[in-house]
C-alpha cells in the first residue's frame, strides 16, 4: 500500500481502496465493475487504466479530483457523468464520451463518435481529432473544443456553454440553439434553424483565446474564427416562424 505504483488485479483486491500516488488497473485481468467501483471509492493521486479494448462506460461516474489516463480505445459513454476528475483517453472514444459531465476535464487524443459531450453541464471536453454527428447535443454549460471536424447536427438544442471547432462542421450546425456560443474556423455545411453568424467582438476574441489555450491550441488566431449563435426567433411560438419548428 505504500508503493508508488501498484498493478491492481483480482488477486490483489486489498489495493482497490487505493490511497497510493499511482495505481494501474488492468482490464485484461479485472472486470469493468471492479475498476469503476474502485474509482468510486476514496481514491486520489494518479490512475492508469490499461487494456480497455473498447470497453463501454470506462471511468464513468467518477467524482474525485483524480488524474485518470486510459491507455487505448474505449467504447460508449467513457468518462460519463464526470465530476472533478482529469481524464485522458489515449485513443478513440465511442458514442457519448463525457456524456452529462458536470466538471473536470476529459481529453480524447484521437477521434470521438457521435453525441460527444451530450447534455454536459460543465467542465472541459477536448477532442483532438474529429467528432462525429451530434457533438454537444443539448449541452448545458460544458466547454467543448474539437481539433478537427464535427458531423451533422452538432450543437443541436445547445442551451449553454461554448463549442470551438477548429475544422469544418457538417449540416445543421446549431439547430434550435439557445445561448451556446459556437466558434468555427473552417466551413459550415449548413446552419440549423435559428442559428446565425454573429460579430466577433473583443470579448469573444478574448473568450476564444482562453478556450484555445486551455485545450492546447494556443497558436490559433482567434480572428480566423466565425462566431455563431441563436437568432432568438424560436424562443416563443409565432405563426410566421411555424415552418421552422
Amino acid at each position: 500500500m505504500d508503493t508508488l505504483n501498484n498493478t491492481v488485479t483480482p488477486n490483489n483486491t486489498d489495493t482497490l481502496s487505493t490511497d497510493t500516488l499511482s495505481t494501474t488497473f488492468d482490464l485484461a485481468t479485472m472486470s469493468l465493475r471492479e475498476v469503476n467501483s474502485a474509482l468510486h471509492s476514496d481514491i486520489s493521486g494518479e490512475v492508469e487504466i490499461v487494456n480497455p479494448a473498447g470497453a463501454h462506460s470506462v471511468a464513468a461516474g467518477v467524482n474525485a479530483p483524480v488524474k485518470i489516463t486510459i491507455e487505448g480505445h474505449v467504447g460508449y459513454y467513457a468518462a460519463g457523468m464526470n465530476q472533478q476528475a482529469e481524464v485522458t483517453i489515449n485513443g478513440n472514444a465511442g458514442t457519448g464520451v463525457a456524456e452529462n459531465m458536470m466538471s473536470g476535464t476529459v481529453v480524447v487524443k484521437g477521434n470521438a463518435s457521435q453525441s460527444a459531450g451530450a447534455t454536459a453541464h460543465g467542465g472541459l471536453l477536448v477532442i483532438e481529432g474529429d467528432a462525429a454527428a451530434r457533438c454537444g447535443i443539448s449541452m448545458k454549460g460544458v466547454d467543448i473544443v474539437v481539433g478537427g471536424n464535427v458531423g451533422h447536427n452538432s450543437a443541436f438544442m445547445a442551451q449553454a456553454g461554448r463549442m470551438v471547432i477548429r475544422g469544418d462542421a457538417g449540416q445543421g450546425l446549431g439547430d434550435s440553439i439557445y445561448e451556446t456560443r459556437l466558434y468555427v474556423r473552417g466551413e459550415v455545411g449548413s446552419l440549423g434553424a435559428d442559428c446565425i453568424a454573429k460579430p466577433m467582438k473583443p470579448e469573444h476574441l478574448e473568450e476564444l483565446a482562453g478556450l484555445l489555450k486551455a485545450a492546447g491550441f494556443k497558436d490559433d488566431d482567434p480572428a480566423s474564427y466565425t462566431r455563431y449563435g441563436s437568432a432568438r426567433t424560436l424562443y416563443h411560438f409565432h405563426s410566421d416562424n411555424s415552418s421552422a419548428y
